[in-house]
């Protein structure tokens, strides 16, 4: 047997192991579930190709409301967490997480599957979600045409996914989106670092995993310091294509600092726009997906839903 298939070159636990060969073992997050009818929210979902050449693909909701009215409900564009590496729109946390969401909110949502690394590094994951959003600006599909308020447009995402939201509405503010009017974005446990420890982050352990976490995403990286990963470093900040931002961060959670400085960041830039942090004491990053019925979870998912009915 070739050693090649054995040996370990790179272990980034417990997300995914590299092998000498190339080949890449994804460790956790590696499920899947089909679209359905969920019984208990009696959210509708089904799969979209969004780009046969890249096979791209997207999770698309309707809540139970949306066939008991006529009228145009807010949409939501949500984008996965998992280091840009592991977990997809397919996975059983997030098809769970979004029929919750897509049921308290009373929204349309489209769950973006971007390519992942690291056999797609980025900034592939962000090309791929910009298609998507062009893709949901061409109002092509049955659902968005008939259910969706493209006047009311939020991003949202959790953790990489959290960091892609970000870099949508920079774009979206840079670039535009015809025919989309982004209100707001909710980022739940942003993966944003630095260089420099700020708050606790110098004491913990940690810091080397994450930064080698984000260099095994984007090989050609800067650093931690890289606009892409560190909004203190991006001179683009102030052009943010929203209204209004979300913040959500976990006591016990090594990035809670930084969407802290996040929301300081923003403040400073000249955005002009109005952001807040909610915090939930006690509890570890992407707590909400690990333990979805929680206190503070449950609390967390009406403050997004009210952020996107305000």
């Amino acid at each position: 047997m070739d050693s090649s298939n054995t040996e370990v070159a790179s272990d980034h636990s417990p997300f995914l192991k590299i092998y000498k060969n190339g080949r890449v073992e994804r460790i956790s997050g590696t499920e899947i579930v089909p679209p359905s009818l969920d019984p208990q929210t009696g959210v509708e979902s089904k799969d979209v190709v969004i780009s046969p050449e890249t096979g791209e693909s997207a999770r698309l909701y309707i809540p139970k409301t949306s066939n008991q009215t006529q009228k145009k409900l807010p949409l939501l564009i949500y984008f996965h967490g998992g280091g840009f590496c592991i977990e997809t729109a397919f996975s059983p946390q997030y098809h769970s997480y979004l029929n919750s969401l897509v049921s308290e909110s009373n929204v349309v949502a489209v769950s973006v599957n971007y390519r992942r690394a690291p056999e797609h590094p980025l900034p592939i994951a962000y090309d791929d979600s910009w298609a998507a959003l062009k893709w949901v600006a061409s109002n092509v599909d049955e659902w968005l045409k008939i259910h969706a308020d493209f006047e009311r447009v939020f991003f949202a995402g959790d953790s990489a996914g959290a960091n892609i939201a970000h870099h949508m509405g920079l774009r979206v503010g840079a670039e535009g989106l015809a025919g989309v009017k982004v209100q707001g974005i909710a980022l739940v446990h942003p993966y944003f670092w630095g260089k420099d420890p700020i708050g606790g982050e110098a004491a913990d352990e940690k810091r080397a995993m994450i930064d080698n976490l984000w260099r095994l995403a984007y090989p050609p990286t800067s650093g931690s310091d890289d606009p892409y990963i560190n909004p203190a470093s991006d001179p683009k900040l102030g052009s943010l294509g929203c209204g209004s931002v979300l913040v959500c961060v976990a006591g016990k959670d090594l990035l809670k600092d930084r969407g802290f400085y996040y929301r300081e960041l923003l403040e400073k830039s000249g955005w002009g726009g109005a952001v807040e942090v909610m915090e939930a004491p006690g509890e570890e990053h992407v707590f909400h997906l690990i333990n979805p019925v929680g206190e503070n979870s449950a609390a967390m998912l009406k403050r997004i839903a009210s952020f996107m009915n305000q």
